[in-house]
């Protein structure tokens, strides 16, 4: 007899947790969806051979506080089970510095959330190496989402597509790291998959797409069948508005991102899932306007 393998879902309202989630039931495990406020993490932990961290604050200036919190529960939680920890890691904690970045980049993060995701990554080091709580990062670079999730693309890049306009956030001629959220799940779930061939603690970077802006908006002017003009995004306001406004600040903070040449080397990711096959980047981009272009008889997306 088969056992069937049992993941917990941590934040499985939000983006990456939700695609995991249904990526996990797809591959045929048993998936569990924790539910925050209601539930004990480690009570909900039992029983689960892998932790999907998709939590994240209700507030995006309070990651500082707050995902050291939650990175404490979760050790805590894969301790007491034994489970298999599968957290999502970001490229904040490379700092400023342009370049192709991968496993052994060093880590020189200068912001406050690319200090903070280093100082939780060292927590969840600490914990495999000392406490035999394995851990897989995978990293990953902005998402590309299939539906409206409020993200950069959704709330900046694809507001004014009906209008004719493509709004980018920083430098249209440079790459930038994206990763389509469907095809991260499917990732997540072949690494799971493998994880009893795997160290204590893996840092793998996922490729994914690297793109200029001036990339994504071909591909858009091509799915919707209309030439799009290029614009730019309000940092002046945001500049104005950060004394008074906590996000703008937030925003301002991660800017850098946006002027900083930078792609993840998919080499490790490669070595340990050969056959991977992505999405196409035309089919990822067309998807993640669809939601939009299927309200706007105007806007036909190919």
């Amino acid at each position: 007899m088969i056992m069937e393998s049992t993941v917990l879902i941590l934040g499985a309202s939000g983006k990456f947790g939700g695609h995991c989630g249904r990526a996990f039931e797809m591959a045929g495990w048993n998936v569990h969806n924790f539910q925050r406020g209601k539930q004990n993490m480690i009570d909900a932990a039992q029983g689960a051979d892998v932790i999907v961290n998709g939590l994240n604050p209700p507030n995006y200036q309070n990651w500082a506080t707050a995902l050291p919190a939650i990175t404490k529960q979760l050790i805590t939680a894969a301790k007491s089970s034994g489970a298999t920890i599968l957290q999502p890691g970001n490229v904040y904690n490379f700092g400023n510095t342009a370049g192709v970045w991968n496993e052994s980049t060093p880590q020189s993060a200068q912001t406050k959330k690319g200090r903070v995701r280093i100082d939780i990554e060292n927590m969840l080091r600490d914990a495999a190496q000392n406490a035999g709580v394995q851990t897989i990062i995978l990293r990953a670079g902005d998402f590309i989402d299939d539906t409206d999730s409020n993200n950069w693309f959704d709330i900046t890049i694809a507001a004014k597509l009906e209008k004719g306009r493509f709004n980018y956030p920083g430098n249209a001629d440079i790459s930038h790291a994206w990763a389509y959220l469907p095809d991260l799940a499917r990732a997540a779930v072949l690494l799971a998959e493998k994880r009893k061939k795997s160290a204590m603690f893996e840092d793998i970077p996922f490729g994914g797409y690297t793109l200029t802006g001036r990339q994504i908006m071909g591909h858009f002017s091509a799915a919707i069948g209309q030439n799009l003009t290029l614009k730019g995004f309000p940092w002046s306001f945001m500049r104005m508005a950060s004394p008074f406004w906590p996000l703008a600040r937030e925003l301002l903070e991660m800017r850098y991102l946006w002027e900083t040449e930078h792609a993840l080397d998919n080499a490790r990711f490669a070595s340990l899932l050969p056959d991977f096959e992505p999405t196409p980047v035309a089919t990822a981009l067309r998807n993640s306007i669809k939601w939009k272009t299927d309200q706007m008889p105007s806007i036909k997306a190919g």
